[in-house]
C-alpha cells in the first residue's frame, strides 16, 4: 500500500508544538483533544501512513509532563448514549479509555461529569468511579452558555463548578464522543486557576479539518462527509485572514463561537492570547504529508465509503436523508461517483451474473477477487476464501474445507441453534479453516495471509449481516455495501 504521511516527523513536530504552547502560557496548558486518541481509523484511511494510534504515541513522547481528564456528559449517561463504532455506552467507554491510557503509561487524573443536573444514572456512575478509586468532579449546566459572558465568568457560572485538581503542566481533556463539554471544562479550569493565582492557557487539538491544506481538498471534504450528521462545514477562517492576510481552514462551530471565546479570555486574562480560532490549534498533520496525490485519492475513497454508509443508514431509518444529500453534494463538487470505487462495479456485476448476493475485494496489488453465494458459503465467506487463496498462490478450485466439515456446522446452526441460514458466516469459515489447518499445510498457509488484507477495499451487493461486517472490520478491510437487503423481511434482528 502506498503511504503519504510521515509518522516520525509528526510525533516530533506535534510534541514540540505542544511544548511551545505550554511555554507560551507560563508552564501550564489545558489541551482540548478532539477526535479519537485511540483507534483513529478515519485519519488512517484518509491519510495513508497515519497510524491509528499516532496521537497516543505522540503523547507518550510527553508522558511525564501529561495527565488526562476524561469529560463525559451526565445527559449522555442518563440516555445510555452509545459509541457507533464500538456499540458500548459512553460510561463504559470511559472505563475502557482509562484502562487503555493506563496500560501504556499515561496518567489519568480524573473524570469530570459535565451538564450535571442530578441525573440518577450519573450519580450511580460517580459512585462506581468512587468505588474503583477514580477521582471525579461535577460541572453544571450554566444558563445562557455561551452567550452571557459576564454571568459565565462569575461565581454563579464557572464558579459553581468543582475545581479539578491537576498536577502536571499538560492537561489533556478528552471524551468518549462529541458534545461532552471538553471546551467548557478547559475554560472553567482557566477561571479557577486564575482565581488561585496559577498561570495557565488553553489550546485545541483537532485532527480535522487540516488548517493548512485547501478548503476543498479531498482530505477536508472527507471530514465534512464523515460529520454530515453534525452538519459541520469547513470554512475559510475570516479572523485569521484579517489578522495575518493568509488563508486557513477551520470549521463553522469554532468560527461562530470565537467572538465569545475572545470575550471569555479577556474576562479571565485581561486580553485574548489568540487572534483567530486557527491560532488556538496546535495540529501539525498538514506539515507531515509526504505525498499529496496519495492522500487525495485515499480521501476520495473515504468520501465514497461514507456515501454508501449513509445510504444504508437512511434505508435502516437511522439517519436523516439530508445527510446523504450533503455527501452527494460533496461528491458532485469534485466530480466523484461510485464508479470511482472499482470494487463496486465488480461486486454488482458478479451479483447480476449469479442472481444472488456477491462481494468483491481489491488486493493491494490491484487484483479484484470476487465471491458468490453458494449452498455452503455466503458471498462474504466465499470472497474471503478466494482472497486468501489468491494471496497464498493456491488455485481457486482447490478445496480447503471438506464438505464433511461444513455440513455438521450447518446441521448445528439449523437444528440446534435456530438459524435459518445454513451458509457459513466469515467467522464460522475461519474457525472451520483453523480446524482443517491441523492436517492441511495449505490451509495454514492461506490463514497466514489474513494480515495482508488490512487496508484492502471491498464491496457487497447487499447489506451485510452484523457478523460479517464486524469480521471485515477486525481484519482491517474497508468494506461498503449497496443499500439493499438480501430478503424482503421486515424484521432484521
Amino acid at each position: 500500500m502506498k503511504t503519504g504521511f510521515s509518522n516520525e516527523k509528526y510525533r516530533q513536530l506535534q510534541s514540540q508544538s505542544i511544548r511551545d504552547r505550554i511555554n507560551q502560557f507560563g508552564g501550564k496548558l489545558y489541551l482540548e483533544f478532539g477526535g479519537k486518541l485511540f483507534d483513529d481509523f478515519h485519519a488512517s484511511r484518509v491519510i495513508p501512513g497515519f497510524e491509528p494510534d499516532s496521537k497516543v504515541k505522540m503523547l507518550l513522547e510527553m508522558k511525564d509532563e501529561a495527565e488526562i481528564i476524561i469529560a463525559i456528559s451526565a445527559d449522555d449517561i442518563e440516555r445510555s448514549k452509545r459509541r457507533g463504532d464500538l456499540g458500548i455506552t459512553y460510561d463504559e467507554d470511559t472505563l475502557r479509555l482509562i484502562d487503555a491510557f493506563r496500560s501504556i503509561g499515561l496518567y489519568v487524573g480524573s473524570v469530570v461529569l459535565t451538564h450535571y443536573t442530578r441525573q440518577k444514572a450519573a450519580d450511580k456512575f460517580r459512585a462506581r468511579l468512587d468505588a474503583l478509586g477514580i477521582k471525579s468532579y461535577i460541572h453544571y449546566i450554566i444558563p445562557e452558555y455561551p452567550s452571557n459572558v459576564p454571568f459565565i465568568i462569575s461565581e454563579d457560572g464557572f464558579g459553581k463548578n468543582d475545581y479539578i485538581k491537576t498536577e502536571r503542566p499538560l492537561v489533556v481533556v478528552t471524551a468518549p464522543g462529541p458534545g461532552s463539554g471538553k471546551m467548557a471544562t478547559c475554560l472553567s479550569q482557566l477561571y479557577h486557576d486564575h482565581k488561585n493565582g496559577i498561570s495557565a492557557g488553553y489550546a485545541k487539538f483537532e485532527t480535522f479539518p487540516v488548517w493548512n491544506v485547501p478548503l476543498k481538498h479531498p482530505i477536508n471534504l472527507a471530514y465534512e462527509a464523515a460529520t454530515a450528521d453534525l452538519n459541520d462545514m469547513n470554512m475559510i477562517d475570516p479572523y485569521h485572514l484579517e489578522a495575518y492576510g493568509t488563508t486557513a481552514v477551520n470549521y463553522n462551530r469554532d468560527i461562530e463561537i470565537f467572538p465569545v471565546l475572545q470575550a471569555m479570555f479577556r474576562e479571565i486574562y485581561g486580553d485574548s492570547p489568540y487572534k483567530s480560532p486557527t491560532d488556538m490549534g496546535v495540529n501539525q498533520i498538514g506539515n507531515c504529508i509526504t505525498d499529496e496525490e496519495v492522500c487525495s485519492e485515499a480521501a476520495k475513497q473515504e468520501i465514497i465509503r461514507r456515501y454508501f454508509a449513509s445510504a444504508c443508514s437512511v434505508l435502516q431509518g437511522l439517519s436523516d436523508p439530508s445527510e446523504l444529500r450533503k455527501i452527494e453534494m460533496i461528491m458532485n463538487s469534485i466530480g466523484l461517483s461510485t464508479a470511482d470505487r472499482p470494487v463496486v462495479a465488480a461486486a454488482n456485476q458478479r451479483a447480476e451474473e449469479t442472481n444472488a448476493p456477491a462481494v468483491a475485494l481489491q488486493l493491494s496489488d490491484g487484483r479484484i477477487i470476487t465471491g458468490k453465494t453458494t449452498d455452503l458459503l455466503g458471498a462474504c465467506s466465499a470472497c474471503l476464501m478466494n482472497s486468501m487463496k489468491a494471496l497464498a498462490g493456491i488455485r481457486k478450485k482447490t478445496l480447503l474445507i471438506p464438505k464433511s466439515i461444513i455440513e455438521p456446522i450447518q446441521h448445528l446452526k439449523i437444528e440446534h441453534l435456530g438459524n435459518r441460514n445454513p451458509r457459513l458466516h466469515t467467522d464460522e469459515l475461519l474457525i472451520a479453516l483453523s480446524v482443517c489447518a491441523v492436517t492441511n499445510p495449505l490451509v495454514a498457509e492461506a490463514i497466514d495471509q489474513l494480515n495482508e488484507l488490512r487496508g484492502c477495499e471491498a464491496h457487497s451487493s447487499v447489506i451485510l449481516s452484523h457478523e460479517d461486517e464486524e469480521l471485515f472490520k477486525r481484519l482491517g478491510v474497508n468494506i461498503t455495501f449497496e443499500p439493499h437487503y438480501q430478503t424482503e423481511k421486515l424484521f432484521r434482528g
